[in-house]
């Protein structure tokens, strides 16, 4: 943007594509920042009452022999009730790292517990499940991996008629999938994305829910975009998906949470994000955001940052195709209501949950920076004062909130006019106060597209000491030769 020229600081003519270059390599960073936070763990499913875990709730380490005690009585006990108090006191020693080395460690013992997952015998069935949950809630990998041989049944019982088994069998497959790439690699031939793609359709919402987490946890594995993510999208996955995030009375928050991040996952991926765009992705999402912010003005639930969070990302990336041109993409959102409704929600975030700001300010920026519609809407609805009260909030919302109003500037002289006067000018002079060196460059940027659109800016600048505040960064090295530039501009027209 800036450059010398015959031995004089001048600012070159920034054209279009020049700040959009830049935008994106901006949002670049941001979208790799993102796809790095990720939300990989492990969920425990245990409905043991205190007194029922062992004396005080103290789990007890089995050693060797009584692992091998239960596993026999279980396998070859007399009684069912007998097997089934075998299975219950191995489940409960298997809290313990210890104990589940111990197990993984004697020959046979994996081969006895998916006997026992096989039999006919519903009670002895479930008690055999749950070890296996406790066993897949281990830190080590190794443990995950002695669980192999379980993992087809666990597919299988993915479409029977239990409901509480199939979370139960998905919450298992979840905390597998996220321990070892060789139980992923060990799935995806045995058919788990049919498998989940089948259970995608049940009436029961705790298994909805348990089937978002198993996906999640399948989507942010490290050879998801090329080994895992294609195969979803060839699936009927997303267009279930985007059905479960419909606003109305069907929605479930918590279902709409798991699934919302798993969309998210697949919009990092770039995978084939134009596919999403065409089963209308940006639609679905744009009235979920509307409901959000109906929400917001209900309700002081804090927990409705927990969908808005990744319904943001998930737009924000969708926004940066260029399928959503070609496909009437922007078509989905260009309504007055998306912006005050992403307005809305910034306010909540600036009270109850500030660290969520540069997510819609992020999506502000996409929204604005190839969208003269949206520029419009932002200054016809009066949101440059609510957007520059957030100035101060940080210095990452700074930079943020000034690159939203140089793509509003960057539109030309008729977007200018309107954004002067006002309060712009001193919330500028009072952002190259700041040390932090993007913010002060981002408002350099700013006033020089103010004064290459609205020369009346210059002598407005002059007049409230604008050079003064210019002065104390000319000896910045990232910064003097656009503050040089700056000022040339300024006095010299």
């Amino acid at each position: 943007m800036w450059s010398r020229r015959l031995g004089r600081l001048r600012p070159v003519v920034c054209g279009a594509e020049e700040l959009r270059r830049r935008r994106r390599e901006r949002e670049a960073a941001l979208r790799k920042a993102r796809r790095e936070q990720q939300l990989v763990s492990k969920r425990l499913l245990r409905d043991d009452a205190p007194e029922e875990a062992g004396e005080g709730g103290v789990v007890v380490i089995l050693g060797e022999a009584e692992v091998q005690q239960f596993l026999r009585l279980a396998q070859r006990g007399t009684e069912e009730k007998e097997r089934e108090r075998a299975l219950v006191s191995l489940r409960r020693g298997l809290q313990h790292p210890e104990t589940q080395q111990t197990f993984i460690r004697l020959e046979g013992s994996m081969r006895i517990l998916v006997g026992l997952l096989t039999s006919n015998q519903a009670l002895l069935q479930l008690e055999a499940a749950r070890c296996l949950h406790e066993l897949s809630h281990a830190e080590q990998s190794v443990v995950a991996e002695a669980c192999l041989p379980a993992t087809s049944y666990l597919l299988t019982y993915l479409s029977g008629h239990s409901s509480d088994f199939i979370e139960l069998c998905l919450y298992t497959l979840g905390n597998l999938i996220v321990e070892s790439e060789a139980v992923r690699r060990q799935l995806l031939p045995q058919g788990i994305v049919p498998a989940l793609a089948a259970c995608i359709q049940s009436p029961h919402v705790a298994v909805l829910e348990a089937l978002g987490y198993a996906l999640s946890q399948l989507l942010q594995a490290k050879e998801a975009p090329e080994k895992i993510i294609p195969s979803i999208l060839g699936s009927t996955l997303p267009q279930h998906m985007l059905q479960l995030l419909q606003p109305g009375p069907k929605l479930n928050p918590g279902v709409a949470v798991e699934f919302a991040w798993c969309l998210h996952y697949i919009t990092c991926s770039q995978v084939n994000n134009a596919l999403l765009i065409t089963h209308g992705a940006l639609s679905t999402l744009g009235l979920l955001l509307l409901d959000l912010a109906g929400a917001v003005q209900r309700t002081e639930d804090a927990g409705l940052e927990l969908l808005a969070c990744p319904v943001l990302r998930c737009l924000s990336n969708l926004l940066t195709e260029a399928a959503v041109e070609t496909v009437g993409g922007q078509m989905q959102l260009r309504d007055e209501r998306v912006m005050a409704a992403l307005f809305i929600l910034l306010q909540f975030f600036l009270q109850k949950q500030p660290s969520l700001l540069p997510e819609g300010l992020w999506l502000l920026n996409n929204l604005t920076a190839n969208s003269p519609s949206f520029c419009t809407s932002l200054l016809s609805l009066h949101l440059i004062e609510p957007l520059l009260q957030l100035l101060p909030v940080s210095n990452v919302v700074s930079v943020m909130v000034l690159t939203v109003l140089c793509n509003v500037a960057e539109k030309g002289p008729a977007y200018c006019q309107q954004l002067w006067p006002g309060p712009l000018l001193p919330s500028l002079l009072n952002t190259l106060a700041f040390s932090d060196t993007e913010v002060v460059g981002q408002s350099l940027e700013l006033l020089h597209l103010l004064f290459l659109y609205q020369p009346e800016a210059i002598q407005a600048f002059l007049q409230q000491s604008g050079l003064k505040a210019l002065e104390r960064h000319q000896e910045e090295a990232q910064l003097q030769d656009r503050v040089h530039a700056l000022c040339w501009t300024a006095l010299h027209g």
